[in-house]
């Protein structure tokens, strides 16, 4: 190896040390560049469909729409019809069981209670249900 070819290669490795950072603060940029406007793209719907819910709602008709649908509200002379059953009579049958399966919290609170009162009670899991509670803690 001359020396010419040494100084060749410590100014080449020169050169590239220097360009490495600039090259990867250029690739940082581009990289947000493009992430800003993915934001960009994303807020400009959201804008639009902002828009078009203001204009919906600008709409006496929706208004009247969603007054009839939601408030069950009736035009003056008009006859309005609620049903309030929209369920089959056997499924309610089996969701009122269920729902009386499980008994109201303070009814599970007041025996709780009393169970500490008498002594009956079982201990709580410690935290985290590593196993049962140590006494005293």
């Amino acid at each position: 190896m001359t020396a010419r070819a040494a100084v060749l290669a410590v100014v080449v490795c020169a050169i590239a040390m220097s360009l490495a950072y600039p090259v990867r603060e250029y690739i940082a940029l581009r990289r947000n560049i493009a992430q800003l406007e993915q934001d960009k793209a994303r807020e400009l719907a959201a804008i639009k469909a902002l828009e078009d819910r203001r204009r919906q709602l600008q709409d006496p008709g929706y208004i009247k729409r969603q007054a009839r649908e939601r408030l069950f509200y009736c035009e003056p002379g008009q006859k309005c019809y609620v049903v309030m059953d929209d369920e089959p009579t056997g499924r309610k049958g089996a969701a009122a069981q269920q729902k009386a399966a499980v008994p109201p919290w303070y009814q599970t609170l007041w025996e709780s209670v009393e169970a500490a009162d008498t002594g009956k009670g079982r201990r709580a899991p410690a935290a985290g249900g590593a196993g049962p509670a140590r006494p005293g803690g």
